[in-house]
């Protein structure tokens, strides 16, 4: 009996844990999002993810396209008109896992002005109970939800 209330105290303090993880967006307040109508991943050698690891690069690409941006792969972004630059978004992203918590940072930059104008960061914690995998997914489901927000106002 005491080993189901100890297991039960433990379940417990793993949900509040896991809650405490806090997934956000960080908009800039001199900004109109709605301008906005192309983004492009910045994929270089600082901001690419290892090979073993491209499941959840598609996941984070479906996340930036199912916000009301279309996606322009980052070496036809001189193919753009002006005007179409003018409503061009860099996007650049991080992953952080700790062993208390995976975080996922996606930000998004003015083409033109360089100017960071959002930054939308999910966080995801099972406490390494569910492994790495389960942790960067699920961070990843919660910063795709902080993107769709964010561009759908």
């Amino acid at each position: 009996m005491n080993n189901l209330i100890a297991k039960i105290f433990a379940l417990l303090a793993v949900v509040l844990l896991a809650a405490c993880t806090t997934s956000k967006s960080t908009i800039s307040n001199s900004v109109n999002l709605s301008r906005y109508e192309y983004a492009s991943v910045i994929n270089n050698d600082t901001y690419r993810i290892p090979a073993e690891l491209m499941e959840y690069e598609i996941m984070l690409y479906d996340a930036v396209e199912n916000s009301h941006l279309q996606l322009i792969s980052d070496v036809r972004i001189f193919e753009l008109t002006p005007s179409q630059q003018e409503k061009l978004l860099l996007v650049k992203y991080g992953v952080n896992v700790k062993e208390d918590e995976t975080i996922v940072t996606v930000n998004f930059i003015d083409y033109l002005s360089g100017r960071p104008v959002a930054s939308c960061r999910g966080a995801y914690s099972t406490l390494g109970i569910a492994g790495a995998s389960h942790d960067i997914k699920g961070a990843i489901k919660r910063v795709a939800k902080q993107i769709s927000d964010t561009f759908h106002k």
